[in-house]
């Protein structure tokens, strides 16, 4: 007898990311680099021109965009809406945990980003997630620019 392999992920359906991006406020962006070219820095950019508070969550520098950095979600004050991550897939797990014990109720894994295992223990613990999409692309396909 084979064991049953996990079904796939999927996304929430377009109405139910348009509630969770007209909802949040505050977005953590794991990853988010300082170098303006990177596609971090440049999403980080339009969230914030659209109104949301951005906090940077990275291994170093002390401000990214003139806020202050954070090593780990969990250590951020106040709490944060969603978790945008720019990070490689075989990281997800640990930024899922993370983020977890940070209380963060959705995640947002950005394109290239992917881990059905993460995705679905997010899940599991009640969280929303949105795997392999640009937050950027998907907030200008359904809210448009502010």
């Amino acid at each position: 007898m084979t064991p049953a392999s996990p079904q796939p992920f999927e996304n929430p359906d377009d109405e139910a990311i348009r509630r969770l991006l007209a909802g949040a406020r505050r977005i953590a962006v794991v990853g988010l680099s300082p170098k303006p070219h990177r596609d971090s820095h440049r999403v980080a950019r339009y969230l914030i021109a659209q109104g949301y508070e951005v906090i940077p969550v990275y291994p170093r520098e002390d401000t990214i965009l003139g806020r202050p950095v954070f090593r780990q979600v969990r250590d951020i004050t106040g709490g944060v809406d969603l978790v945008d991550v720019f990070r490689r897939s075989e990281q997800l797990p640990e930024v899922v945990e993370d983020s977890l014990l940070g209380r963060v109720p959705a995640l947002w894994f950005q394109l290239g980003c992917v881990h059905a295992a993460a995705a679905r223990r997010a899940v599991e613990s009640g969280a929303i997630v949105v795997m392999d999409r640009c937050l950027m692309v998907e907030h200008e396909r359904l809210l448009g620019r502010s």
